[in-house]
């Protein structure tokens, strides 16, 4: 796979982003190019961002065990210091877990789309295999309208195709995880 960057992937962009939006993708970003430990007024300044705005995406991220930070003491002054770093195992390995769920999901899906024939609403678009669409005489029980047969090899065509993706995707986060 050509992606240099965990970041790159669509399956840890699309994770990341549930997690804190857009800003937590550049923030990691950010980190994965420093590639040694941060502070989060380091990061502060290349996304102008408030140093609150940082502190509350590497919480996110550190709840996760994504963030890790070390703590010490300034003497001077006797605040704390945190320096911080983005852990790629723990966020593939997160990944990894949402990933073969969603694996696990397309199989079973694909699986239906083999065996059963299913029926589609031409109005609200329910689907129905063939057994539950003559129960109800393939009359949409959701909307009253009328269900035609739908046994289409492009969906399984698709659903394929998302899961070589997806495992393609998955042999690059198991690569950090090594």
């Amino acid at each position: 796979m050509p992606q240099k960057s965990l970041t790159e992937l669509p399956s840890v962009q699309d994770f990341l982003e549930t997690m804190g939006g857009p800003e937590i993708i550049n923030m990691i970003k950010i980190c994965e190019r420093k590639r040694k430990a941060f502070t989060d007024e380091e990061v502060s300044k290349k996304m102008n961002l408030k140093v609150t705005e940082i502190r509350a995406l590497l919480n996110k991220l550190h709840f996760r065990g994504i963030a890790i930070y070390q703590k010490s003491r300034n003497q001077k002054t006797g605040w704390y210091n945190y320096t911080w770093e983005i852990s790629k195992k723990r966020l593939a390995t997160i990944v990894i877990e949402q990933q073969q769920d969603v694996l696990d999901k397309l199989g079973e899906k694909q699986a239906l789309e083999g065996d059963y024939n299913f029926f589609d609403c031409n109005n609200c678009n329910e689907r129905l295999p063939f057994e539950v669409a003559a129960e109800y005489n393939f009359i949409c029980p959701s909307c009253g309208g009328v269900m035609d047969s739908n046994n289409n090899p492009q969906k399984q065509k698709e659903i394929s195709k998302k899961i070589v993706k997806i495992e393609s995707e998955m042999v690059f986060l198991n690569q950090i995880n090594e």
